[in-house]
C-alpha cells in the first residue's frame, strides 16, 4: 500500500484556497474600481453640465409682427469676454426681413421664461462654417477653447444644445459622443451648379473634421463639443447627416454627426478680436 503524507495535501489544498481567494479579491477590486471610475466620470459630466449650461444659448431671430415673435435657428455658445457667441455660419446665413424689423437674437435662460437678447454678426468664416456674434449688456459665462490637435480617435466627449429648438421651451440637452474618426471634409455636390467657389476650395484643400458616433439633430448645429471633465471646447457640431426634412431627422436620425475642430474657432477669434 502506498502511503501519502497528509500534510502535503493539506498544504496544497490551503495554497489553492489562498490563490483562489487572491484571484477573487483582485477581480473584485478591479470590478469595484471600474464601477467607481464609471460613477466618477458620470459625476464629472454632471458637474460640468451645471458649469457650462449658462454658456449655451439658442440662436434665432425676433420679429414682433410674427406669431410667435421668436424663431429658432440653432445653438451657440459664449466665448471670450462673455459678450461674444460662436455658432455655425449656416445658422445665421438666412437674410433678415428688415422691412418687418426682424432682428438677430440669442435666447438665454431656461424653459418658458427664456429671454431674447439682440445680437449682431461680427464675422463669418464660410470655409469652416463659423460665425461670431456680439451682444450687449451683462456678460455671460464664457467657455474655454481647448487645443483640438490633441484629440484622438476613441476619446469621449459631450455636446449640449437644443436639438428640437424651443418647441417646449428652452431646455438644453446633453449627449455623449465618441470620436470615431478624423476624416477630411468634402461636401458632395448634387450637380455642377452647386460647385461654387467654396465647395471647390474644400475639394482641393480639404481639412479634417471629427466624425462622431452620436445622434445630432438640426437644432444641435452650433453646439459645443467639450471635455466631460473640464468643459473645454474641442469642436463645434456641424453637418448633421439627415435624410429629407427636419421632421424626418427627428424620427430617423443617422447616428452620425460631425464637428469642426476647435483650433479653427481659436484662429477665427484671433482674427476677429
Amino acid at each position: 500500500m502506498t502511503c501519502f503524507n497528509a500534510n502535503v495535501f493539506t498544504r496544497t489544498y490551503r495554497g489553492t484556497v489562498s490563490l483562489t481567494k487572491s484571484v477573487f479579491v483582485s477581480l473584485f477590486v478591479l470590478t469595484l474600481s471600474a464601477g467607481f471610475s464609471a460613477v466618477s466620470a458620470d459625476n464629472a459630466l454632471s458637474q460640468t453640465i451645471e458649469k457650462i449650461r449658462p454658456s449655451i444659448v439658442g440662436i434665432g431671430t425676433v420679429m414682433q409682427t410674427r406669431s410667435p415673435p421668436a424663431s429658432f435657428r440653432g445653438t451657440g455658445f459664449v466665448v471670450g469676454d462673455g459678450l461674444h457667441i460662436i455658432t455655425n455660419a449656416h445658422v445665421v446665413s438666412p437674410l433678415l426681413d428688415t422691412e418687418q424689423k426682424e432682428m438677430l437674437a440669442i435666447f438665454v435662460g431656461r424653459g418658458e421664461s427664456a429671454q431674447a437678447r439682440q445680437a449682431t454678426k461680427v464675422a463669418v468664416d464660410a470655409e469652416h462654417d463659423l460665425a461670431l456674434l456680439k451682444i450687449t449688456g451683462k456678460p455671460l459665462p464664457a467657455m474655454t477653447i481647448g487645443d483640438s490637435n490633441s484629440t484622438k480617435e476613441g476619446e469621449e466627449y459631450a455636446f449640449t444644445g437644443f436639438p428640437i429648438g424651443m418647441v417646449l421651451g428652452l431646455y438644453p440637452v446633453t449627449h455623449r459622443a465618441t470620436v470615431s474618426a478624423l476624416t477630411p471634409i468634402v461636401t458632395p455636390a448634387l450637380s455642377a451648379k452647386q460647385l461654387d467657389a467654396n465647395v471647390l476650395k474644400r475639394i482641393r484643400t480639404p481639412f479634417e473634421v471629427f466624425q462622431l458616433d452620436a445622434t445630432a439633430y438640426p437644432g444641435n448645429s452650433g453646439s459645443p463639443l467639450y471635455d466631460p471633465a473640464t468643459g473645454k471646447v474641442y469642436g463645434i457640431i456641424n453637418m448633421v447627416f439627415v435624410k429629407g426634412t427636419k421632421e424626418n431627422a427627428i424620427t430617423n436620425p443617422s447616428g452620425i454627426a460631425y464637428a469642426i475642430p476647435a483650433n479653427y474657432i481659436y484662429t477665427f477669434m484671433q482674427q476677429n478680436p
